[in-house]
């Protein structure tokens, strides 16, 4: 069973900084690919940012040139640099990892969330 778990949330004001970790059970390099999702009260989840095992990056537009997703393999960690950060971006943030076995075998994990707020 793998366990992701999360840390770094809190409350800060608009403009500031946090950085979030998510801690995996196992090697990450097992994960094809890591992400954060955040949800916001009354909306879908959505994909923030997602790393592959070879390092490349994605972004989801709103996130552009504020926020900087990474992973130390050595640590088996992945973190999400959060910078500028906007009322906006409030949401329970979520760590994921995808672990493709074979071409019907797919294996989502999750982690449990950390608040982010952020107030204006």
């Amino acid at each position: 069973q793998v366990q992701l778990v999360e840390s770094g949330g809190g409350l800060v004001q608009a403009g500031g900084s946090l950085r979030l970790s998510c801690a995996a059970s196992r090697s990450i390099f097992s994960f094809n690919v890591m992400g954060w999702y955040r949800q916001a009260p009354g909306k879908q989840r959505e994909l923030v940012a997602l790393i592959t095992s070879d390092g490349s990056t994605n972004y989801v537009d709103s996130v552009k040139g504020r926020f900087t997703i990474s992973r130390d393999n050595a640590k088996n960690t992945v973190y999400l640099q959060m910078n500028s950060l906007k009322p906006e971006d409030t949401a329970v943030y979520y760590c994921s990892a995808k672990e493709i076995r074979t071409i019907v075998a797919v294996l989502d994990y999750w982690g449990q969330g950390t608040q982010v707020t952020v107030s204006s």
